[in-house]
């Protein structure tokens, strides 16, 4: 992997620390949250689950209740009822304590334009009470190696690209130490190549910390995430291995390649979950228990499918929980 070509004992000496500090059983226990803001919004409705170490994803649109439940476990909003609690400490009680052990990547977070990555990494790491000057150049030249921004650590924040800022914004969470990391919507707005990049170095991150990610893109949860949960409108849809729910719907998404003219009646006559266009022709999929005949042939589901599926609300109850 292109992070990996990196190896000097600093990176190897401070994550290996940030390894004993998270614990195989670390769960972020999720019980029941609720959050109604003062315009009647309820943002989240009776939100429980267990999310377990490893790159754990939080699926769904915008405006589903993602980045409120980011904030609350971020411990920059309260729950109106409800408890989390990260192994021992109790998120919405003990937020101090979190806060030592948070990283937190919002989906929008500014930088200083005219200071260098090196200097403004090293003045966070004093507000996180890294204090002797040895120390915090040794923690500042691994996680810039680690983030790939070492050759780049003396340009300027206001000429990197929005890649080589979220992967600056990672740096700066990963100096709490984190047993848990918060990533927003990360991968939002990113060129292919920068966001290859970037979920490369988040998959190295789930090795050894709890990493919850939020985002409306299903190609992230698919390629990173060994768990997931589907939310919309502020519940939570689904929650399984996203293989898992691929294989359970084997057998019950079927494909056509229909033009536009009769894309219409088959909106009417089927469950259609998504389309797609392709050469000047629109591909359907359709969940369907059996063949639905008339030129459509049964294809192997992927997590987009399982998405629209569940969206749709067709599978809501065949997807069994794993």
């Amino acid at each position: 992997m292109l992070l990996n070509i990196f190896n000097p004992a600093a990176i190897k000496k401070f994550f290996h620390h940030i390894e004993n500090k998270v614990t195989s059983n670390m769960t972020l226990k999720i019980n029941n949250i609720s959050k109604t803001y003062p315009n009647g919004v309820q943002a989240l409705k009776n939100i429980t689950l267990d999310i377990p170490s490893g790159m754990y994803g939080l699926l769904g649109p915008n405006g589903a209740g993602k980045s409120t439940l980011m904030r609350i476990l971020a411990t920059l909003q309260e729950p109106d009822e409800g408890e989390i609690h990260l192994g021992s400490i109790d998120v919405v009680k003990e937020k101090d304590e979190v806060r030592k052990t948070l990283g937190y990547l919002p989906q929008e977070f500014g930088v200083y334009p005219k200071v260098n990555a090196e200097n403004l990494l090293d003045h966070f790491a004093i507000l996180k009470g890294i204090t002797t000057r040895a120390a915090r150049k040794e923690v500042v030249e691994a996680l810039l190696r680690k983030t790939n921004l070492w050759d780049v650590r003396k340009q300027k924040l206001g000429g990197y690209s929005g890649g080589m800022r979220q992967r600056f914004g990672v740096a700066v969470a990963l100096l709490g130490q984190p047993k848990l990391m918060i990533v927003d919507e990360p991968t939002a707005g990113l060129d292919p190549a920068e966001r290859v990049r970037f979920l490369n170095l988040l998959s190295e991150l789930g090795e050894n910390s709890v990493v919850l990610l939020s985002t409306h893109i299903v190609e992230d949860v698919s390629e990173l995430c060994t768990r997931m949960a589907i939310i919309n409108k502020g519940e939570i849809l689904h929650e399984a291995e996203p293989l898992v729910a691929m294989h359970t719907l084997k057998g019950r998404i079927w494909r056509r390649v229909v033009s536009k003219d009769s894309l219409k009646q088959i909106e009417r006559e089927y469950n259609i979950i998504s389309t797609k266009l392709l050469g000047g022709k629109t591909v359907v999929h359709v969940y369907s228990e059996s063949n639905p005949y008339e030129g459509f042939a049964v294809v192997e589901p992927d997590l987009e499918d399982v998405y629209f599926s569940v969206m749709a609300g067709h599978t809501r109850k065949d997807l069994s929980v794993s």
